[in-house]
């Protein structure tokens, strides 16, 4: 009968720190890396596609990453990530101060990081001539002034003027109340449907109509729906704020973003509140890094982190 050795002294505290360390080391930290484990991300709506595209060469990059994007208006999204309802959100507003101390309150430190320069893109139906419009006209539409097409063109057929945003709680009407400093409540010809994809959907069955989106919905026409939704509207062109009584109309193209002489630019950002180095900060880095850059400027907005090269055409 073989009988047991007795355990050095070495052996004996070596296995106790062993049997401590997996008793008290969380889940977390052995089952969740940069590259490997599940974590969610609320997406801002107007960035579904562009979430989905950094996704989608995430993924094949790291088998292990199973990262879940969530779409809703930007307050939702919000409300989920001040909730701890998910970890990583991707918005076009930084927080506020309120909001940053709440959750310092909570020991949680959020990292903001800026992954790209956007824009909102204003559209028409096909048959609506008037795709080159003054600033101060669209102006004049959010402020009440003016609520018939004549009123920004003497020579258009068209009759009252309707605006369509894709949610009251998308971060594309705050942009627009936040740039004209709209206070209270917009004009009664302004409406909303459900998302992007609707507002679209929309425009192209009512000539009367300005659609607000996200310029990334048709920005690249490689892109099988961005290629669909501009086939279906025409993109509006504009006089850039400080010069409305110009000639200079430009598009949400991202060289007029990237020289800021469209006017309706933001920005956009990835926050986090991971405690430490998950799959969430990996996401973002990676977004942040080389190749998602790259995905956003084929997408047709601005890199945040990497330079680009802008080149003048002149014509002879």
């Amino acid at each position: 009968m073989n009988q047991l050795k007795p355990k050095t002294g070495f052996q004996i505290i070596w296995l106790i720190v062993f049997l401590y360390s997996c008793h008290m080391t969380p889940n977390k930290f052995t089952d969740e890396t940069p590259t490997r484990g599940k974590v969610k991300v609320a997406v801002d709506e107007s960035y579904q596609l562009l979430a989905e595209a950094e996704l989608y060469t995430f993924s094949s990059i790291y088998k292990d990453a199973q990262v879940k994007l969530i779409y809703l208006p930007g307050d939702s999204i919000l409300k989920l990530f001040l909730d701890d309802s998910v970890k990583v959100i991707v918005t076009s507003r930084v927080l506020t101060d309120n909001e940053t101390e709440y959750l310092r309150g909570k020991s949680i430190i959020a990292r903001t990081t800026k992954i790209a320069h956007d824009a909102v893109a204003f559209i028409v139906n096909k048959s609506n001539p008037d795709t080159l419009i003054r600033y101060n006209a669209l102006k004049d539409i959010f402020l009440g002034k003016s609520s018939t097409w004549k009123q920004v063109n003497p020579k258009s057929k068209l009759g009252n003027i309707k605006v369509v945003f894709d949610n009251p709680a998308s971060n594309n009407v705050q942009t627009i109340t936040s740039k004209f400093g709209l206070a209270g409540s917009l004009p009664n010809n302004c409406f909303s449907v459900t998302k992007n994809s609707e507002v679209v959907s929309y425009v192209e069955s009512h000539p009367e109509t300005v659609g607000i989106i996200g310029v990334n919905w048709i920005s690249d026409p490689r892109d099988s729906i961005s290629h669909s939704f501009l086939n279906k509207i025409k993109v509006v062109s504009i006089t850039p704020e400080y010069y409305s009584e110009g000639n200079d109309f430009y598009s949400p193209h991202p060289a007029y973003i990237a020289n800021q002489q469209y006017p309706f630019i933001r920005e956009v950002y990835t926050i986090n509140r991971e405690t430490f180095t998950g799959l969430g900060s990996g996401f973002t880095s990676f977004v942040a890094g080389d190749a998602g850059q790259r995905i956003i400027l084929k997408m047709g907005m601005v890199p945040a982190t990497m330079p680009i090269r802008l080149v003048e055409v002149k014509k002879n």
